[in-house]
């Protein structure tokens, strides 16, 4: 995005105040408010009405910031210029700075000069041409970190893997205000530019990682140091390497009847079957049912038959919107409580065949 040369330093001063200021006190107050009115910043849903209320206020609060960051951005990039009469594209990356600034070093020279010059020997080599020219490098990155900041910040499926969701994003939103601006002649379609905000964009997730998570999260650190102490643990262990591409989806569960099962969890809970095996030396049935990536598979035997008591652990989103189509659909199901081991919320009821169903508040959208 080009911004006008007059005022570069002032603007990027300006800036440089609004975003440290911006990421520094936004966690600070929410955490403020959030503790005031009795409610965790890290919980998705509260234990009351009362909780529940000012948990959505929040939301919509953290919304409307986000849509005001967004406001401000169109603004600067769309509707405070005017079109240009032609089409206009910087395709060479670093060419901003290339013209900015120059540096009478290579590689080997720059590590020979900080050797025995130092720093300022080093600083000595390098020729600022336009103080202008590097202003617009340096507010294309602010402009988008706090992009890289809120997006995870206020929406939990960028907070799923931070680390990628918030930069792709970034160059993803970039990418359309370049092509943007080139339809609409109203800046240059510049490479640099894709770069800078990509760049701003990565700066702010990580400014949300060691910062308002941080501060949102107190037990942070005792959490890392404890993950640590386990991967050290368990690194000889037979699974441990293969963790991260592991996906504990299937659940077997015992049962009695097939039509049991059918009404229960496909015409109330909206389990879809995607197998059936019915053996031919035996009565019994095995249905194999799917909701999302949740997969649960019933052995029935199809005749009378004692079973002991059965656990069925499921995630989710929304446990309240879930409760009230329980109720309709006549299912008893027990309270909106918390989890002690996760910090989030679950609730319990009871399926065929002794089966005890848990689903527990899940930590993405």
């Amino acid at each position: 995005m080009y911004f006008p040369p007059t005022g570069n330093i002032y603007t990027s001063i300006s800036v440089t105040a609004f975003v440290v200021l911006f990421v520094t006190l936004f966690p600070m107050v929410d955490l403020a408010v959030c503790k005031r009115v009795g409610i965790s910043p890290v919980q998705g849903m509260g234990l009351n009405d009362r909780d529940d209320h000012y948990l959505r206020l929040r939301r919509f609060a953290l919304y409307l910031v986000f849509l005001a960051y967004l406001a401000a951005v169109g603004y600067l990039v769309f509707f405070s210029r005017t079109a240009a009469e032609d089409f206009r594209v910087h395709a060479v990356a670093f060419q901003d700075l290339s013209n900015a600034i120059t540096i009478d070093l290579g590689i080997l020279g720059f590590i020979e000069a900080l050797v025995q010059e130092g720093p300022a020997g080093v600083l000595s080599h390098i020729k600022v041409h336009s103080i202008d020219g590097v202003a617009q490098v340096y507010l294309n990155v602010m402009l988008f970190v706090p992009m890289g900041y809120l997006l995870p910040y206020v929406f939990r499926w960028f907070r799923a893997m931070v680390r990628i969701r918030p930069a792709l994003a970034s160059f993803l939103a970039s990418l359309f205000i370049e092509n943007v601006q080139l339809v609409t002649k109203l800046g240059f379609y510049d490479v640099d530019d894709l770069i800078a905000n990509t760049l701003g964009g990565i700066i702010g997730q990580w400014l949300f990682i060691l910062f308002a998570y941080a501060l949102t999260n107190p037990t942070w650190l005792k959490d890392l140091m404890s993950y640590h102490k386990w991967a050290w643990r368990a690194r000889n262990t037979v699974l441990y390497p293969f963790a991260r591409k592991i996906d504990l989806s299937r659940t077997t569960i015992q049962a009695t009847g097939e039509d049991d099962i059918w009404e229960f969890y496909v015409k109330t809970l909206g389990f879809r079957r995607v197998g059936q095996i019915v053996p031919l030396d035996s009565e019994g049935t095995t249905l194999l049912l799917q909701l999302g990536t949740e997969q649960i598979e019933f052995v029935c035997t199809n005749a009378p038959r004692d079973l002991g008591d059965q656990i069925l652990n499921i995630t989710a989103i929304d446990l309240p919107r879930i409760r009230q189509r329980l109720v309709r659909k006549g299912v008893e199901v027990g309270p909106i409580e918390p989890d002690l081991f996760r910090g989030m919320l679950r609730m319990s009821f009871m399926g065929p065949d002794n089966v005890r169903i848990n689903i527990l508040e899940s930590y993405v959208d």
